[in-house]
């Protein structure tokens, strides 16, 4: 009686364990392999998926996203005979579950080994100072060897990407001094260059000055000569206008003169007029001389004024 009460319960046991083996939730971003008695069945997908128990089993799980993997620091000798610590990370995917799984044993330790290799043979190529230039260039020729060869274990190596370069302290020292000369070096030529430059801008600043300074007397020496030659045509002009006012007040004193003596009683005028000067000639000459050139004739005052009088006639009539 009690076997027949435990049987149901031992089939509802047995159909649990049973569901609970043949079902299997796959994560997102991962694939399980299924063996069937041994070999590769299917890659079971992320969702809920149906497994027959006893004859499959889940073999292999894999990971599907990027995997950072460290690659252990090793000793490389570079072409000039230069020990370098190296160390370096590589970001891997898997892209292929089934031959992840069966390509290789061990996926990453081959990625790892390959890598240290790989890397030793291209420093070993390079010299010391190229190590630390082109690391770019090392980094994508590491890349392209595994990946190479991570095809046929259906894996993809994203990246690699060297951490450290520690040379050995001996060369560390020698690079320090080497870096600190090179400094000094440019801060001096640096130095120089601000110097040349200071002499070249004093010197254009006192070129231009000394320009500046020829223009301005230039200049001023052409405002004097257009001033003094002004002053001069002003002068001119003016002498010019003075002598033409005198000739002109000079012919208007001859014209008034003449008019004077076609007027009745004008000749007597002018006869006295010469008469008069004529003495005071003679006066002034017998003041300012001891010697005196008379006439030969002093008395005839009369006939000599005459004389004149007969001239200024003449060129009356003659007008």
């Amino acid at each position: 009686m009690e076997l027949l009460f435990s049987l149901p319960i031992l089939i509802f046991l047995a159909i649990v364990v049973f569901g609970l083996m043949a079902f299997k939730v796959v994560p997102q971003q991962e694939a399980y392999i299924v063996e069937r008695w041994g070999r590769y069945y299917k890659t079971l997908t992320p969702g809920l998926r149906f497994i027959v128990p006893v004859m499959d089993k889940v073999a292999y799980k894999h990971t599907l996203k990027e995997i950072p993997l460290d690659v252990p620091s090793q000793v490389c000798i570079t072409r000039d005979n230069t020990q370098l610590t190296v160390d370096g990370i590589i970001y891997f995917q898997v892209t292929d579950p089934m031959l992840a799984s069966y390509g290789s044993s061990n996926f990453v330790v081959a990625i790892t080994q390959l890598a240290q290799t790989t890397l030793r043979s291209v420093i070993g190529r390079m010299e010391l100072d190229k190590t630390f230039e082109e690391r770019d260039d090392i980094n994508r020729t590491v890349v392209a060897a595994l990946d190479e060869a991570a095809i046929s274990w259906g894996v993809k190596v994203l990246r690699y990407e060297i951490k450290d370069l520690v040379p050995p302290q001996e060369i560390l020292r020698s690079m320090q001094a080497q870096i600190t000369a090179e400094r000094e070096k440019r801060a001096r030529i640096a130095q120089s260059e601000g110097l040349r430059q200071e002499q070249i801008n004093l010197a254009s600043g006192q070129r231009e000055a000394e320009i500046q300074k020829s223009e301005g007397e230039a200049q001023a020496a052409i405002n004097e000569s257009d001033g003094e030659r002004v002053a001069q045509i002003n002068r001119a002009q003016g002498e010019a206008e003075a002598m033409r006012l005198v000739a002109q007040a000079t012919a208007e004193a001859i014209h008034l003169v003449a008019e004077a003596i076609r007027t009745p009683g004008g000749s007597e005028a002018v006869n006295l007029k010469v008469a008069e000067q004529y003495v005071d000639a003679f006066g002034k000459l017998a003041k300012e001389s001891n010697t005196l050139i008379m006439p030969a004739n002093v008395a005839d005052i009369g006939s000599l004024v005459s004389a004149g009088m007969s001239i200024v006639k003449g060129n009356n009539a003659n007008k």
